[in-house]
């Protein structure tokens, strides 16, 4: 074994260049891995220490017991309580101060006239405790709001917006409200919680604005006095509480937010860039192996030497795997250095696109340096495994012949072994998306699939190089010519190169071909349901944005331009004890302004205790018209309903649909997400939008849109998904052109003799250099085309699942234009990757070239 070692060593110190792109390939995976753990463990400490820091003066917190949480929402609606509890809260043991928390949503409008924050997180406003110590803001600059309609503002929501003290301003609560900023405060010692923005109100305000009687509060907030802990004064409140209201520790509370933040964005945020990292790695390992196949290959006389001179299999096969742990743990080392760079540059790059990092050192765990490291050693080490077996397989007889290349893997057995694959591939794909609609049948498939281009690769390339390198020997003549019988020189070779561009431009294929089809079903959803001629909306996703004012869709009615002015609110109850987003609106304005398909029964007579809901819920509930159910409200209060109307499409006006008069008795801040309007016969599209812009512009100003902008704006958030996940997937890319490059410098090491032959007959250097270029550009067309077929049939089969998984139609869109730049970019890439191998070609010596053995 020491022999071996030896032997490795030597090899590595001898050899170093080739080896260049496996070490950067394990370098770039490990970092990006290291820098997403770390990177995830200092976010959870930072809020942990904000959280801690902002509650710590809160000893104990009343509030409601019991939620409402819908389908798709992971933190559910609490009742509000009876702010006249404070009073008996205050004479409870151990008490020394409590003061109501009212919260609800409120969007500050900045200095040029557009909303701030609401593409997310929260816009929150409230009552401004003066209890500095229960108080989560701490008053940074100015003064406490001492009468109507001065607030104070977190100074980043502040500066977002051009806002100073004294400014005066619009408040969306959701009906416009003119503040004055008195105050700038801070939460947690931080400018903010990452964007979310927050303003505080004097309580007579907050109760005016953002409840819907005067009295309630979201919770209650408690101090104790000297000597008494959280748990004790937690216990000391029970007895004084009424039923359905609880008490827990501020420490409680604290942990709470942390995980509300580490569940629903960072656990989302971190998982998304981890699977981005396995994508990375992923394309890391077949240009990895293909470099150790290609050494191993060439190493054929070099190993049966070793052989004949005694060595056993098992000493070259441990030769070969010990300068891949050499390259595995000096790379994997280097790249955890890079994933704390990458980590530290992420800390300093978010504040600069909106996404304030808390402050706070980087968290750098054993678990976060550990796993990157063992990961990055056991796909390098892996990689090399089959390439190490075959050197130990070399016979001792092959030291007599020349050099060899790797031996092409087009077998019968490889394409007989593929098209089983293949088909296997397409028969649970299509179980899962035809036959019993199941996402974990499609995805099996898609990984078969996968697997399957990776086994018929070599039995492809030689079909498909021929074919995309015809065009060459007319276009470049014999230079063409050469680079076309290059790259079909070793099918095996050619596809393992391809194979990690293949699955890069495959993963942008997918989500492109995903995106497109989110787009085309927003866009056939509004077609399809929204009959009206223009929408009144705030532009957000998340838990962004105040709403619309339930006032302006009356408004907008009374204008003589406007035949149906509905708005679209929201409220949540539990249906027979099933927790439900309600669509609060006007049901005969609503049939008249969306397409709901079949109706069964009437919508005219919902009254205060009618209920209309779709078809499929009906299925679900066992309902029918005129059955009963009952609805729990979020204030305690039950009520039962009776089904009125059943109704065919959903999609934008939910499954369940009371009136105003229904909800008006248990709404908390009242609220539209959408309204829709129709024009009266003979207006113009341009008069009647204008004339809905007037009306809108005294109610904060939203946006108003036509039936297509509206479309267009609804899958505006799918386009900043795809521009992150193309920014993350250059990462693959970048390792797929690391093995194309590398690939091409031990083929052109490989073929010096050759070379040397061709420049001595009259070979320029510029045709050389052409020559390796082009072979680098055929391999690249034959990974991209591959990863393009991949990619289209797995988007089509995530579409497809996702179709027969959910209550709503998916379309499926190819998108010609995007899917075009992908092809071009990957065959520019590959143009690329050619480049310095083409000149470290043209360089070679012509006479040492011809005497190289």
């Amino acid at each position: 074994m020491n022999a071996s070692v030896r032997i490795s060593v030597s090899s590595l110190r001898a050899h170093k260049r080739r080896f260049a792109g496996t070490f950067l390939a394990v370098l770039l995976g490990v970092a990006f891995l290291a820098g997403t753990l770390v990177m995830g463990d200092t976010l959870r400490a930072s809020f942990d220490t904000m959280f801690g820091n902002a509650t710590s003066g809160t000893d104990a917190v009343v509030r409601s017991a019991g939620t409402i949480t819908t389908p798709g929402e992971s933190q559910g609606v609490r009742q509000p309580v009876d702010t006249d509890l404070v009073t008996a809260v205050e004479k409870a043991p151990g008490v020394a101060a409590a003061e109501p928390d009212i919260q609800g949503a409120g969007q500050l409008v900045g200095a040029n006239g557009k909303p701030i924050g609401g593409q997310g997180p929260p816009t929150l406003a409230g009552n401004w405790i003066d209890d500095p110590k229960l108080n989560s803001y701490q008053l940074a600059e100015g003064r406490a709001p001492s009468k109507s309609g001065e607030v104070v503002v977190n100074r980043g929501a502040a500066e977002k917006g051009d806002l100073r003290i004294g400014d005066t301003t619009t408040l969306r609560t959701p009906d416009p409200v003119k503040v004055t900023i008195v105050g700038l405060a801070t939460f947690g010692g931080e400018d903010g919680m990452a964007q979310v923005t927050y303003t505080g109100m004097t309580r007579s305000d907050a109760e005016k604005y953002l409840t819907a009687k005067p009295g309630e509060a979201a919770s209650i907030l408690v101090r104790a006095g000297p000597g008494t802990g959280q748990q004790e004064l937690v216990d000391a409140l029970t007895p004084v509480l009424p039923k359905g209201v609880e008490a827990i520790t501020g420490q409680e509370l604290a942990a709470e937010n942390t995980d509300m933040i580490s569940g629903q964005f960072l656990s989302l945020f971190t998982t998304f860039l981890l699977v981005f990292s396995g994508v990375a790695l992923l394309v890391a390992t077949f240009s990895i192996h293909n470099t150790f196949a290609i050494v191993v290959a060439q190493r054929t006389r070099e190993n049966a030497l070793l052989r004949a001179l005694g060595a056993s299999r098992r000493q070259v096969t441990a030769s070969t795997l010990v300068e891949a742990s050499v390259v595995a743990v000096v790379a994997s080392a280097a790249g955890l250095a890079g994933g704390i760079g990458i980590a530290a540059g992420l800390q300093a790059l978010f504040p600069a696109i909106g996404f304030p990092f808390p402050e706070g050192d980087l968290v750098i765990s054993g678990l976060s340096m550990i796993l990157p490291l063992a990961v990055g050693i056991v796909v390098c080490i892996g990689s090399a495994l089959l390439p190490a077996v075959r050197a130990g397989r070399t016979a001792p007889l092959a030291a007599l012949r020349e050099t060899a290349v790797d031996q092409s893997g087009a077998s019968r057995t490889r394409a007989l072994v593929g098209t089983g694959l293949a088909a296997l591939a397409v028969a649970v794909t299509l179980t899962g998306v035809i036959v019993s609609p199941s996402l974990w049948l499609a995805g099996s498939g898609a990984i078969l699939a996968l697997a399957a281009f990776v086994v018929l690769g070599p039995v492809a390339s030689t079909t498909a190089v021929r074919v995309l390198g015809s065009p060459l020997d007319k276009l470049r003549g014999v230079t063409g010519g050469l680079a076309r019988r290059n790259a079909l020189r070793s099918p095996k070779r050619t596809a393992a190169t391809a194979s990690a561009l293949m699955i890069g431009v495959a993963v942008v294929s997918l989500f492109t071909v995903f995106g497109a089809s989110l787009k085309a079903t927003m866009d056939q959803t509004v077609s399809r349901s929204f009959a009206g001629d223009v929408a009144v909306s705030t532009p957000s996703f998340g838990a962004g944005g105040s709403g619309l004012s339930p006032r302006l869709a009356p408004a907008i009615a009374e204008r003589p331009e406007v035949d149906t002015a509905v708005g679209l609110g929201r409220g949540v109850a539990e249906v027979d004890g099933k927790g439900r987003a309600l669509t609060v609106t006007d049901p005969v304005a609503l049939e008249r302004t969306f397409d709901l398909g079949d109706v069964q029964g009437s919508m005219r007579n919902l009254g205060d205790d009618g209920i209309a809901i779709t078809e499929n819920e009906a299925d679900k509930q066992g309902l029918k018209t005129g059955d009963t159910a009952q609805l729990a409200f979020t204030d305690g209060k039950k009520q039962t309903f009776t089904v009125r109307a059943v109704y065919g499409q959903s999609e934008l006006a939910g499954d369940y649909v009371i009136t105003r008069d229904a909800w008006a008795p248990h709404r908390t801040q009242d609220s539209d997400t959408l309204v829709a309007v129709t024009f009266k016969d003979g207006v113009s599209a341009a008069d009647g939008k204008a004339a809905v812009e007037k009306v809108a512009t005294a109610y904060g100003n939203p946006e108003v849109q036509t039936r297509d902008e509206y479309a267009q704006s609804s899958a505006g958030g799918i386009d900043m998904m795809l521009t992150l996940v193309y920014a993350l997937l250059a990462l693959a890319v970048l390792i797929a052109l690391l093995g194309i490059a590398n690939t091409l410098t031990l083929a052109v090491h490989e073929r010096t003799r050759e070379l040397g032959l061709l420049r001595a007959v009259g070979q320029t250097r510029a045709q050389l250099r052409a020559m390796v270029r082009w072979e680098s550009v055929l391999v690249a067309a034959f990974g991209t085309v591959g990863g393009l077929a991949l990619g289209g049939f797995l988007g089509w089969v995530l579409v497809k699942a996702s179709d027969g998984a959910s209550a709503s139609a998916f379309a499926f869109a190819m998108p010609p234009f995007q899917l075009t730049v992908v092809a071009l970019v990957g065959v520019a890439a590959g143009a690329l990757a050619g480049l310095r191998p083409a000149r470290r070609a043209a360089r070679l010596d012509v006479l040492r070239a011809i005497a190289t053995e």
